[in-house]
């Protein structure tokens, strides 16, 4: 009996997204420890910190992306010189990363609390936060890019056991360091710091194990050639940059969107942020179909198969395509119903309820630059995603300044719905380049 390719797609995609979801209960945790026992300074600090190491890590999250999208590659191929070589050579790129971010400490932090502009008080602790979790740099980047190979490799119930104890890690610190031992913002970094080191052990372990690396001191020697080719150290960095660039397109977009919804006034920045909850929650689900696509599509790239390409891309968009009507009509049926949770303020929730119906549309049109850029990946032709990318934010920008001055933040809102839509337009047009170096 032949197995049900969207059940095994199902299967696969159930661990990356409760690993996305895992992510934002620590943030909650970490506001609610600090918020029994700190000042209204730590709470602060722990929410200007948090973002700080936010956009350092980001802006680094190509380690894994391009690495998901390299290891799917020579998976499909089946060269197994060059993916245990993949897997050194994106480690040591992680490490030099890590490194590096803790030898500009000291100018990443003035800029930081020059640009945060917060309160004497509220950089003194954001200061102290820093200052201790820098020196986990490198533990998280070398988890970025071995969560890439999990994903290559399409070992997502691994990456979810390595999520799972990262956070429960995260949780466990904060209960001894903060309630316990009453440590306060020190606590919390230091808690995120250890959970950090711990957790890269694990992952690493699990890589290792299953990539069948028995004595890794001795395989990077017979491979040190092989790890250090020119050819595919640059076919790395190239990519790298690229996602790099689509990455701060992608925030830049995100941020002149909510600079520019601040200037309808304070109950419409919070109405906007209300929805964009809803927006990044729908992010969890079709981020899992969208790793899958860079796996499954990888793998078939890999293995120059246009058939298994083309039918991968299908199978994994259905149901993306699915995912996101559904998460787009619950949140236009029932989004006047949560919106209360999120905000008292009766003249926000009236505001964020006027527009739910922009936010379910940007969400039910999302999934389609979702798969596209989890095609690309899987693909590593990182420079239409680059493209689309900056092509969209050119577009954000002209067209939410004319339609906001129009429209007020509905034209904003249509915008960032023809944003979403650009992005997936612009990559359709480099689509049919894909196939040409496939065989059918």
């Amino acid at each position: 009996m032949k197995a049900n390719p969207y059940w095994s797609l199902i299967q696969l995609a159930f661990p990356i997204i409760l690993a996305n979801a895992a992510v934002p209960i620590l943030g909650l945790v970490d506001t609610a420890v600090i918020g029994q026992t700190g000042t209204a300074s730590d709470l602060g600090a722990i929410a200007l910190a948090s973002l700080v190491f936010s956009f350092v890590y980001w802006g680094f999250g190509f380690l894994r992306m391009g690495t998901t999208g390299f290891v799917a590659q020579a998976a499909g191929a089946n060269h197994y010189k060059e993916l245990h070589a993949l897997v050194f050579r994106t480690l040591l790129i992680a490490v030099g990363i890590g490194l590096s971010l803790i030898v500009l400490q000291k100018p990443i932090e003035i800029v930081a609390t020059h640009l945060l502009s917060a309160s004497p008080a509220v950089n003194t602790a954001v200061r102290e936060y820093f200052y201790i979790r820098i020196w986990g740099a490198p533990a998280t980047l070398i988890t970025f890019a071995l969560l890439g190979i999990l994903i290559g490799m399409g070992w997502t119930r691994q990456l979810l056991y390595v999520q799972l104890l990262l956070n429960g890690l995260n949780i466990l610190f904060n209960l001894i360091f903060v309630l316990a031992w009453q440590m306060g913002v020190k606590g919390i970094a230091l808690g995120t710091l250890c959970a950090e080191w711990i957790t890269v052990f694990f992952a690493l372990f699990i890589v290792l194990k299953k990539m069948d690396i028995q004595q890794p001191l001795q395989r990077f020697q017979t491979l040190k050639i092989r790890i250090f080719n020119r050819r595919h150290l640059w076919a790395l960095f190239h990519v790298n940059s690229d996602i790099m660039i689509r990455t701060l397109a992608l925030i830049s977009g995100f941020a002149w969107f909510a600079k520019k919804g601040a200037g309808f006034g304070d109950h419409v920045l919070a109405a906007n942020h209300i929805l964009l909850q809803f927006v990044t929650l729908s992010a969890f689900f079709l981020d899992g179909f969208a790793n899958v696509a860079e796996m499954r599509v990888g793998q078939a790239y890999g293995a120059k198969n246009k058939t298994r390409f083309q039918s991968e891309v299908r199978h994994t968009t259905h149901l993306a395509a699915l995912t996101a009507l559904l998460l787009g009509l619950c949140v236009f049926i029932f989004g006047a119903t949560f919106i209360p949770w999120l905000s008292q303020d009766e003249a926000v929730q009236n505001m964020a309820i006027l527009y739910t119906p922009y936010a379910a549309l940007y969400i039910l049109l999302s999934f389609a630059a979702f798969q596209l850029d989890g095609v690309f990946i899987g693909v590593t032709q990182s420079k239409a995603m680059r493209n689309a990318t900056l092509l969209a934010l050119i577009v954000l920008i002209s067209l939410g300044t004319w339609w906001s001055s129009a429209y007020g933040n509905a034209g904003l809102w249509a915008a960032l719905v023809v944003y979403i839509v650009m992005r997936a337009a612009v990559l359709t047009a480099y689509y049919p380049s894909l196939l040409r170096h496939l065989r059918a």
